[in-house]
């Protein structure tokens, strides 16, 4: 009989992640920092993880947060909320010009400061989508560790910086409710139906292969249950923030594997991409905030250029409203998904060769081609989970 147990070194590798992403999501908590919980585990678990500490997550764990952050999203939705939705074209249309926009400014950045070729430069810029420019980026000859470590360190910069960065303009003021209704014994039965309805959305998403199909079915499952006044109960506080630091952690874990020599190499055009990135999506924010009647801590989010599941998790922790942030994403989303795989393909070209030297100097031109770096373990470290997955 096949066992499915796990190895006891992934178990104690595992336990150590997650403690070193509570300690972190406590402090920050601790400090009264915005996004706290999400913010200290991922920058905790990443500063582990460059100190050559074995950080992992398994799969498994990763997709049973996404559950229940999806499931926690849907319980602040009411019917206010979603009649709200008929006011957002405009904004959405603003969203989908500034992921072009965005993708734009950061690859002529990449190409003419630090000269990456026009297939890694167009990869490193693409807004969220990271699973799909390292696909691209293998497949057609592109730089997968610098495209890699650009758009982790671009993730880690937001995650970290944006509730801060929030909170120093007074920004960070919550503008939905944390639950709408109880979270005790007295609730079971409308506990149990909520998980239940929530995990078959997520799992009928996750087959339709819906981008973050997890998170977005189970918060459709719970934005339907609440959104109808059907049940008004929620998941306990504690099952909440243990999802939202494992999920901290999954990202942190992505800088495994990563020296600090590497990180070093390609900070330069991580930082300035971010940048450029983060320049223009001010602009749209402000243009945004200025069409539409929303409070401008749900448009920065929304209008930020990292990945939607991540994205969704600081829509919950800051307490915004997850319709607003998920609709505009998902537009994102798809935009870029469809643009950046027409685009790739066009500006292609066959990688340099070089020596391994020249990959760790920032300059993804001369690298050497990805066939000879696949069977390094750091591309599978910073793969995240396929297209079936979250």
């Amino acid at each position: 009989m096949r066992s499915f147990a796990l190895p006891r070194r992934t178990i104690l590798e595992t336990a150590e992640t997650l403690a070193i992403a509570l300690a972190g999501g406590v402090g920050f908590a601790l400090l009264g920092l915005p996004a706290g919980l999400v913010s200290g585990s991922v920058l905790a678990v990443a500063t582990a993880a460059l100190l050559r500490r074995p950080m992992v997550l398994p799969l498994p764990l990763a997709r049973i947060g996404y559950v229940i952050v999806g499931t926690l999203l849907g319980t602040v939705v009411t019917p206010e909320t979603l009649r709200g939705v008929e006011t957002w074209p405009a904004s959405i249309a603003v969203v989908m010009v500034a992921a072009i926009a965005m993708t734009a400014a950061t690859m002529s950045y990449l190409r003419l400061v630090h000269r990456w070729d026009p297939l890694s430069a167009l990869l490193g810029a693409s807004p969220g989508a990271m699973a799909q420019g390292i696909a691209l980026a293998t497949e057609l000859n592109g730089d997968v560790r610098a495209i890699a470590i650009v758009q982790t360190v671009r993730v880690l910069l937001l995650v970290v910086g944006l509730p801060n960065g929030l909170a120093l303009f007074g920004l960070a003021v919550p503008s939905m409710p944390v639950t709408r209704g109880p979270a005790d014994l007295a609730a079971l039965p409308e506990m149990v139906l909520l998980l239940t309805v929530a995990t078959a959305c997520a799992i009928a998403f996750l087959k339709l292969r819906f981008p973050g199909g997890l998170l977005f079915g189970a918060m459709t499952g719970s934005a339907i249950l609440h959104g109808s006044g059907l049940i008004h109960a929620a998941l306990p506080l504690w099952l909440g923030s243990s999802a939202v630091v494992t999920l901290g952690a999954l990202v942190g874990s992505r800088f495994a594997n990563t020296s600090p020599r590497m990180l070093v190499g390609f900070l330069g055009a991580a930082l300035g991409s971010f940048a450029v990135a983060m320049t223009v999506a001010t602009i749209f924010i402000l243009i945004d905030a200025h069409l539409m009647h929303i409070p401008i801590a749900n448009i920065a989010i929304a209008f930020s250029p990292g990945a939607q599941d991540t994205m969704m998790v600081l829509a919950l922790a800051l307490h915004l409203d997850p319709v607003y942030v998920g609709a505009h994403h998902l537009a994102r989303f798809l935009v870029v998904t469809i643009a950046v795989a027409v685009a790739a393909r066009r500006v292609a070209q066959p990688a340099i060769g070089l020596s391994a030297h020249s990959r760790e100097s920032g300059n993804p031109e001369t690298a050497s081609p990805p066939w000879r770096r696949r069977a390094e373990v750091v591309i599978d470290r910073f793969t995240p989970p396929p297209k079936r997955g979250p």
